[in-house]
């Protein structure tokens, strides 16, 4: 039997399903849907319920009121994060890393009326989302004027001597200390960690003539180092040899007082028992005087002082001595 009806007509037609379980269905999908976020690793999650804070959560799998009554905003609370001053490096994802103008940032005028070229770093991290995010506006560009404010600061009290050479580190601590102070005071919710300067340099114009400077400070100063190696070397030296002469001479001082001493105490036992036995101290003297002296002597012969011409008369084998008596 022919069915002059189009292929539309004979299709089987559906099932009529009533909106409103459409609408059910679609607003379930998009509950699910909003119902659950997930915080990074880094990270901590600040709750907003129509705008107003409620809460806080870690890191991980949360759910929340759907359809935008909950607010979900990320803050990277885990995260070491930095700020440069005078130069951008590429590829950085802080919105607040870079400034808008690093050319104008890096200018300074030293204490001296110098011109100098600053860059630097300031390292953070947010320690109170709810400061950072709700006690003031734009915490990021309020870090970073507050930082650039304290560095022309330090800078504008010190030479430009100062800042190129000897006392970078004393003004890293110098502003580390002020912008940790202004942090504070303005309610950041931020901890400062760090302060570096990267590079300091004289304008481009005057820098070959700078550079000149330094290196006559640099020969000067090794002058100067060489000069005091020799005088440490030198001097030490010295000092050791007058104190051993010094030694010496007290050794043999005390040594000529304890013989002058020992000398004294002998005079004075000989002379004890000489005042009781004249004769026989004075003999035994003369007897122990000629013991110790007799057997060193060699051949003597005495003879008076009148003999005339005794020696052609005498042929002795060895060397003699003669003594005249008196």
């Amino acid at each position: 039997m022919n069915d002059s009806r189009s292929i539309f007509e004979r299709w089987p037609q559906p099932l009529p399903v009533p909106p409103l379980a459409v609408l059910l269905g679609i607003g379930g999908l998009i509950a699910a849907s909003t119902c659950f976020y997930t915080i990074p690793a880094e990270s901590e999650g600040i709750v907003l319920r129509f705008g107003e804070f409620i809460d806080k959560v870690p890191s991980g799998l949360h759910a929340k009121l759907p359809f935008g009554v909950d607010e979900v905003i990320e803050v990277p609370t885990q995260r070491q994060q930095k700020l440069e001053f005078g130069f951008a490096s590429p590829g950085f994802t802080n919105p607040d890393q870079a400034g808008q103008e690093p050319e104008l940032e890096r200018v300074m005028v030293t204490g001296d009326l110098n011109s100098a070229l600053v860059e630097w770093i300031v390292q953070y991290r947010i320690t109170d989302p709810e400061k950072y995010l709700f006690d003031v506006r734009d915490p990021g560009l309020t870090l970073r004027d507050i930082s650039e404010a304290a560095m022309r600061e330090v800078v504008g009290d010190r030479t430009v001597d100062e800042i190129i050479t000897i006392g970078r580190q004393e003004i890293e601590e110098t502003v580390l200390a002020r912008v940790r102070e202004l942090a504070e005071r303005y309610r950041l919710g931020v901890t400062i960690n760090q302060v570096q300067l990267k590079n300091v340099n004289p304008p481009e114009p005057v820098q070959p003539s700078f550079n000149e400077v330094n290196r006559a400070q640099q020969d000067r100063e090794n002058v100067i180092n060489l000069a005091n190696g020799e005088y440490n070397k030198a001097v030490p030296k010295a000092r050791g040899e007058a104190d051993q002469r010094i030694r010496a001479a007290d050794g043999y001082r005390f040594k000529r007082i304890n013989e002058a001493e020992g000398d004294v105490t002998a005079f004075n036992q000989v002379l004890e028992q000489y005042l009781k036995a004249p004769d026989v101290t004075r003999t035994r003297i003369y007897l122990e005087t000629m013991a110790a002296v007799i057997p060193q002597a060699k051949q003597q012969i005495i003879v008076d002082d009148s003999v005339q011409q005794i020696l052609p008369l005498l042929a002795p084998p060895s060397p003699q001595v003669v003594e005249v008596a008196k």
